[in-house]
């Protein structure tokens, strides 16, 4: 039997939420991205979860299959500081990196709180990768409002060609293009004091256009320029 050609996936790992005494692996992302891949109807959504380091090495490995055009990964899970799911911010990029040149992946969403208050860790992992951008909440994230704006993001981003990454500024208009649907006001979380925290003062953007001489830079304050709300 044939198999119908998709050009394009879009990774899932995502760890258990638990959002309360009942959540026996209950909430997951996974149907808001399956929504995006049929409304693209050329994209397969891999997904798997991940419990610490190790099996987030496995489900990668299992994860990255098949031959596509391009791929992005959407990490899903609790995050504290420099921690996402347990697993250092550092290490967790630097697996991907590694695998991007290979598989072709292009992007990675952190959908995790705080973790992107480490915008150098980012830029570091992104170096002499096939990786062109990451972002990140440096707050908490408000669960249900998160991913939306995390499927926003990973829909503008991953229907993208090749040539779409190669100038800074056609990326930083395309991340813009992804929240525009969303207040740069809405508070979506707390910071570590409990103070309501912004979005415009929570996602944080780094982008690495492609080719020789680049290197990642944290694009955030144009991001939101571009992305033109007051």
């Amino acid at each position: 039997m044939s198999k119908f050609p998709s050009n394009r996936a879009i990774i899932v790992l995502e760890a258990p939420w638990e959002l309360d005494p009942d959540d026996a692996n209950r909430t997951s992302v996974l149907p808001f991205i399956e929504g995006i891949a049929k409304l693209t109807g050329d994209t397969e959504v891999h997904y798997a979860n991940f419990y610490d380091e190790k099996s987030f090495q496995l489900a990668l490995d299992c994860l990255c299959k098949g031959s596509f055009d391009s791929r992005t990964v959407y990490i899903a899970a609790h995050g504290h500081d420099r921690t996402v799911g347990g697993m250092d911010i550092t290490s967790l990029l630097s697996k991907v990196s590694f695998k991007s040149k290979k598989y072709h992946i292009t992007g990675v969403l952190l959908g995790s709180c705080f973790v992107g208050g480490n915008a150098a860790s980012m830029e570091v992992c992104l170096e002499e990768s096939n990786l062109r951008w990451c972002a990140g909440y440096a707050s908490e994230a408000k669960w249900l409002a998160a991913t939306l704006i995390d499927c926003a993001i990973i829909a503008n981003m991953s229907a993208l060609e090749d040539g779409d990454f190669d100038h800074r500024d056609w990326i930083i208009e395309e991340l813009a293009s992804g929240i525009r649907p969303f207040s740069r006001d809405y508070v979506i979380g707390n910071d570590y004091a409990g103070d309501p925290v912004r979005l415009v003062d929570s996602l944080r953007f780094v982008a690495q256009p492609r080719g020789r001489g680049h290197r990642a830079r944290d694009v955030t304050k144009q991001v939101w320029e571009q992305h033109g709300s007051e």
